[in-house]
C-alpha cells in the first residue's frame, strides 16, 4: 500500500492513501483489515479525504512495514463488517444536509424574489397541512405551533421569516433522522450475532465448522441454549424456540419437523437439526433493527414525559402567544413566544440524551438494548450476582481428573470433552481446553446428547450410558455409587476445587477438578457497587455451601445462596420483587437465564451462554467486572443530564421570551436557538 505520513506522535499515526476515490466498502475493508494486526490498537478510516488514523504498539518501523505490505484484496472479511457499517447512512445524511445549504444559498443569489416566494409558499403547504391534521384529530401538538408560526408569517407577508423557519425545520428533521438512524443502527450492530462456529452435519457426522463455511442446504445441528444462526426450514427434532427478539411473543415456540426457524432466536428446549435457507449474516441484522424502531423498549420513562410534557406545554404557548398580542398590539413580539416554544426542544432533547447514553455505554464495551434499561439501573437497589463465570473468571482449568476406573485418566479427559463440547458454559469450555491441550482428539462416537440445565449431561457410548454433571445429578438423579473399595479416594478429593463428575454405567468413572478463580476486581466492584446505592448484594451459585461460603466471606456481600436450581434464582428475583425491590441479576449461563429475564434489568457476561446474552437487557465485557459500576454512572448521569436539559431548556427559553417581547432580538432567532439547543444535546 503506498501512503504518506501525514502526522505522528508516539503511538499514533496519521497517513494519506494514495488511492483512487474510495468506496465505503474499501473503506471498511481497510479499516476491518487494520484492527486484525496484532500490532494496531485502534484504526479509523476516513474515505472522502482517503486518510487513516492508527493507534499502534511497538516500534514505528515496524508499523511502516506492515502498512507497506498490506494488501486489503488479501483480507477475508465477513458481509455484515461492510455491509452494515454506518459510513453509507452518514453520507446520506451528510449529503442531505449540504443539499440542503447549497440550494438554499444558491436561491437567495440567483433567483428573483417572486419566485423564492413562490416557492416558499409551495413548501408551507407541507407544514401547514400537518398542523391542520394534528387539531383535526382533536391535539395540539408540535406541528400546530410549527403551522401556525409559518401561516402568520405568510399572512403578513414576511417570506423571509416563513423561508427560514422551514429550512430550520427541515435541517432540525434531518438532524432527529440521522442521530436517530444512526443510534439504532449502531445499537443493532452491537446486538447482532457473535456466532463463529456451528455443528454441521456432514456424511451423518457432526463436524465443527465456521460459520463462513455454512451454504444454503446444508443441515446444521443446534442443542439446547443455542442462538439460531441462519433462517432455515425443521430437518429433524423438535424444540421450543423464544422468538421474543423478533415478534415480542412472550412464550418460546414450539417448533416441529417442517417449521420455519429465524436468525437470532434462541432453542430453549430440545434439539433441532435445520436447513439453512438464508446464510447471509444481513437478515438478522435487518431484523434487529425493525425490532429496535418498532419496539417501545427503546423508548425511557424520560422521553414518554418530555413528548407528554411538550404536547401539554402547546395550549399555553398559543395563550401566551394571544395575550402578548392583545398587550402588544405588536405581532412580531406575539410571534417570539409561538417560535420560541418549549415543547420543541424537550421532544428533541430527551431523546437525544437517552441515545447518546446509550452510545456512551457503547464506548464502554456495555450493550444496552434500551433507554428504559438505562433508567431502571440507576433506580435499582438489589443487584444478585451468579458465581461461575460472573464473579469468577470465565476461564477456569482443570487441574486434576481423579479416576475411579481403570481407564486413564487422559481417556476419561477424552470422553468428557467428547459430551461437553456441545454446550456453552465456562466448566464445558475448560475440560474441553484440558483435552485440546494434552493433544487429546475425541470423535464423535456417542449417541444423542441430552443436556439437563444445571444438572449435567447424558449420552451414550458404546451402548453404555455416560453421565457428566453435578454431584446432585450424577449420585441422586441418576443413581451413581462409588465403585467399592474407592470411597476412600473419593473421600479424600480436595475440597478448594470445584468437582465434575463423570459416571459410567451408574458406576463414578472419574472426578474432574476444576479451579475456579475468583476474578481479582470482584470485591472492590462489590464495594464500588455499595458505594453506588446498591443496598442489598446477593450471590447466588449452584455450588456447594462450602465453596460458595469461602467465596461470599472473601466478595464481602450480604447474603449467599448454595446449591440453587435456576427456577429457585428467578423465584428470590420474583421474591424481591413482590416486597418492593428493584432488581438487577448479573450471569452468564443457560441456567441464569429465567432470572436474567424475571429481573427489572438483566445483564449477561459477553462470553457467557448464548442464550443469556440473547435474553439479557445489558451485556457488559467479559473481561472486567467494573463495566457494572460504569453502567450505574452512566445511568445516573443519564438522570440528572434530563434535569440539567429540563432547567436549561425552560431557562433559556424564557430568556428568550422576554427578549423577544421587549423587542430586543428577532422571531427567527428562536428557531435557530432551539436547532443549537439540539444540536449541542
Amino acid at each position: 500500500m503506498r501512503f504518506r505520513i501525514l502526522h505522528e506522535i508516539k503511538g499514533r499515526m496519521r497517513i494519506h492513501i494514495f488511492h483512487g476515490q474510495m468506496s465505503c466498502k474499501e473503506a471498511d475493508i481497510l479499516q476491518y483489515g487494520l484492527l486484525c494486526q496484532p500490532s494496531v490498537t485502534r484504526a479509523k478510516v476516513y474515505e472522502r479525504s482517503r486518510d487513516a488514523v492508527i493507534c499502534y504498539t511497538g516500534e514505528r518501523s515496524d508499523l511502516i512495514k506492515l502498512l507497506q505490505r498490506f494488501s486489503g484484496e488479501r483480507i477475508s472479511v465477513p458481509e455484515d463488517v461492510w455491509q452494515n457499517s454506518g459510513r453509507k447512512v452518514n453520507h446520506y445524511y451528510q449529503d442531505k444536509i449540504t443539499w440542503k445549504v447549497v440550494l438554499r444559498m444558491a436561491g437567495k443569489l440567483f433567483l428573483p424574489v417572486t419566485v423564492r416566494c413562490a416557492a416558499a409558499g409551495c413548501r408551507s403547504a407541507r407544514f401547514i397541512w400537518k398542523g391542520v391534521h394534528t387539531l383535526c384529530r382533536g391535539k395540539l401538538g408540535v406541528s400546530v405551533l410549527d403551522g401556525t408560526a409559518i401561516t402568520v408569517s405568510l399572512l403578513r407577508r414576511d417570506m423571509k421569516t416563513a423561508g427560514s423557519v422551514m429550512f430550520l425545520l427541515g435541517i432540525g428533521e434531518i438532524l432527529e433522522e440521522w442521530t436517530h438512524k444512526k443510534s439504532v443502527d449502531d445499537l443493532a450492530r452491537s446486538m447482532s450475532l457473535n456466532i463463529n462456529r456451528v455443528w454441521l452435519l456432514a456424511d451423518g457426522r457432526e463436524v465443527l465448522v465456521d460459520t463462513e463455511q455454512v451454504r444454503e442446504g446444508d443441515h446444521v445441528v443446534l442443542r439446547m441454549g443455542n442462538v439460531i444462526p441462519f433462517d432455515g426450514v425443521v430437518a429433524e427434532g423438535s424444540g421450543a424456540v423464544n422468538q421474543s427478539s423478533l415478534t415480542g411473543e412472550a412464550l418460546p415456540v414450539s417448533k416441529e419437523k417442517g417449521g420455519y426457524v429465524y436468525a437470532g432466536t434462541v432453542l430453549e428446549e430440545g434439539e433441532l437439526t435445520i436447513c439453512v435457507k438464508e446464510n447471509s449474516g444481513s437478515n438478522k441484522y435487518e431484523k434487529i433493527v425493525r425490532m429496535i424502531e418498532e419496539s417501545e423498549k427503546l423508548k425511557s420513562n424520560a422521553e414518554g414525559r418530555a413528548a407528554r410534557l411538550a404536547d401539554r406545554l402547546v395550549p399555553y404557548t398559543l395563550a401566551g402567544t394571544a395575550l402578548v398580542y392583545l398587550l402588544t398590539r405588536n405581532v412580531s413580539k406575539a410571534l417570539s413566544v409561538l417560535m420560541v416554544d418549549f415543547s420543541c426542544a424537550l421532544k428533541l432533547a430527551m431523546p437525544v440524551s437517552v441515545l447518546s447514553a446509550i452510545r456512551e455505554a457503547g464506548a464502554h464495551r456495555i450493550t444496552v438494548k434500551g433507554g428504559t434499561f438505562l433508567e431502571k439501573v440507576s433506580e435499582a437497589d438489589t443487584i444478585i450476582f451468579d458465581k461461575t463465570g460472573t464473579l469468577t473468571r470465565a476461564r477456569p482449568t482443570v487441574v486434576d481428573v481423579v479416576p475411579f476406573v481403570e481407564e486413564t485418566p487422559d481417556e476419561l479427559l477424552r470422553i468428557a470433552a467428547c459430551l461437553e463440547e456441545h454446550f456453552p458454559h465456562s466448566m464445558a469450555r475448560a475440560v474441553v481446553h484440558a483435552a485440546s491441550e494434552k493433544g487429546l482428539t475425541h470423535e464423535e462416537t456417542h449417541s444423542r446428547v441430552e443436556y439437563i440445565v444445571a444438572h449435567g449431561i447424558s449420552s451414550t457410548i458404546d451402548g453404555q450410558k455416560v453421565v457428566i454433571g453435578s454431584y446432585h445429578f450424577v449420585f441422586e438423579d441418576e443413581g451413581c455409587v462409588v465403585p467399592e473399595g474407592l470411597e476412600e479416594r473419593f473421600d479424600r478429593l480436595p475440597e478448594e476445587y470445584s468437582h465434575l463428575y463423570l459416571a459410567i454405567e451408574k458406576r463414578l468413572a472419574a472426578v474432574i477438578c476444576i479451579e475456579d478463580p475468583l476474578r481479582e476486581e470482584a470485591a472492590e466492584v462489590v464495594g464500588a457497587l455499595r458505594k453506588a446505592g446498591f443496598d442489598k448484594l446477593v450471590m447466588m451459585t449452584g455450588d456447594s455451601e462450602r465453596t460458595a461460603a469461602s467465596i461470599a466471606a472473601r466478595l464481602g456481600v450480604d447474603e449467599y445462596y448454595s446449591e440453587v436450581l435456576p427456577e429457585e434464582k428467578a423465584d428470590f428475583v420474583k421474591k424481591e420483587q413482590a416486597a418492593g425491590r428493584k432488581v438487577i441479576m448479573v450471569g452468564d449461563g443457560i441456567n441464569d437465564s429465567p432470572a436474567l429475564s424475571a429481573a427489572d434489568v438483566g445483564i449477561a457476561i459477553s462470553d457467557g451462554a448464548q442464550i443469556a446474552r440473547e435474553i439479557a437487557d445489558i451485556t457488559i465485557e467479559a473481561d472486567n467486572l467494573s463495566g457494572l459500576v460504569t453502567l450505574r454512572s452512566i445511568s445516573s448521569g443519564l438522570l440528572g443530564r434530563i434535569r440539567k436539559n429540563y432547567i436549561q431548556i425552560v431557562g433559556i427559553n424564557s430568556g428568550l421570551i422576554l427578549l423577544g417581547i421587549t423587542g430586543r432580538i428577532s422571531g427567527i432567532f428562536f428557531r435557530e436557538s432551539n436547532l443549537s439547543e439540539f444540536i449541542k444535546a
